[in-house]
């Protein structure tokens, strides 16, 4: 496998440094910008390996890693422009202005603040599974339905209930308003029935009527985290286990 020499077949290369296409490159990369970044003052959140802040006199400089795709933002302009400027020095680099569209997410800035999305991500998904024409509905659950693992018909394939699951569940990053019957509908992924596959057709149909439903962070107001928490009490039909829900406020806006 890879490049042979005619001349020396029995010959093999000895790589000195990480390549394209190779498994060990993404950590490579990761492992050379984790060291570019830290040694300008910057640090590693530990939620996440992949965000990197950098304090100073009361300023944020923050830099969000995804492969080989950047996000730099803060309130500290100075830091900022510095840091673009020495990356572009450092790698070879090219800047796409402000933020627009990340992993399928939609974000655009408003009178109100930063408003983010996924709507066009929306629109494809009811276009992949062919319910663009469909019936909405207000709710994306029926009210006070009881799920049942073992009732209904086996589905004759249960990948495109697999498929739609999964790709709702990347549809909560912005609309924490379907997390939970999403997050229902996600117990029934090893053995779906035919009711399961219609209950999650009607969150589709619900996400087809608030097709534009986002997130809008407000400017000009206090950054406050607000969270709330409960559970019920051997609330699964089939297992009677409890279900634990949260909530939290960033400012006015809910993640869940």
């Amino acid at each position: 496998m890879g490049f042979q020499s005619q001349d020396h077949p029995e010959y093999v290369c000895k790589l000195r440094k990480a390549l394209y296409g190779l498994k060990q490159a993404p950590r490579a990369w990761y492992g050379k910008i984790a060291e570019f970044l830290t040694k300008s003052g910057y640090s590693v959140t530990p939620a996440d390996s992949s965000l990197f802040v950098k304090a100073n006199e009361g300023k944020l400089a923050i830099v969000l890693v995804y492969v080989d795709d950047l996000i730099i933002t803060g309130d500290d302009e100075a830091e900022i422009l510095q840091k673009k400027e020495n990356l572009s020095v450092r790698f070879q680099m090219k800047e796409l202005g402000q933020l627009k569209h990340f992993l399928g997410l939609e974000v655009d800035r408003t009178h109100e603040g930063i408003f983010l999305c996924q709507q066009k991500y929306a629109k494809d998904l009811l276009k992949r599974f062919g319910m663009l024409e469909c019936k909405s509905t207000s709710t994306p659950m029926e009210p006070n339905i009881k799920m049942c693992a073992h009732e209904g018909k086996d589905l004759e394939d249960a990948t495109m209930y697999r498929q739609l699951v999964g790709s709702l569940i990347y549809l909560t990053l912005t609309r924490p308003d379907i997390s939970y019957a999403v997050g229902v509908m996600s117990r029934y992924m090893q053995n779906p029935k035919k009711p399961h596959l219609e209950a999650v057709r009607r969150i589709l149909r619900y996400v087809k009527n608030t097709i534009d439903y986002g997130l809008l962070y407000k400017k000009g107001e206090d950054c406050k985290l607000v969270g709330y928490c409960d559970a019920d009490y051997a609330g699964d039909h089939d297992t009677r286990r409890s279900t634990t829900g949260y909530v939290e406020y960033m400012v006015d806006t809910v993640d869940e």
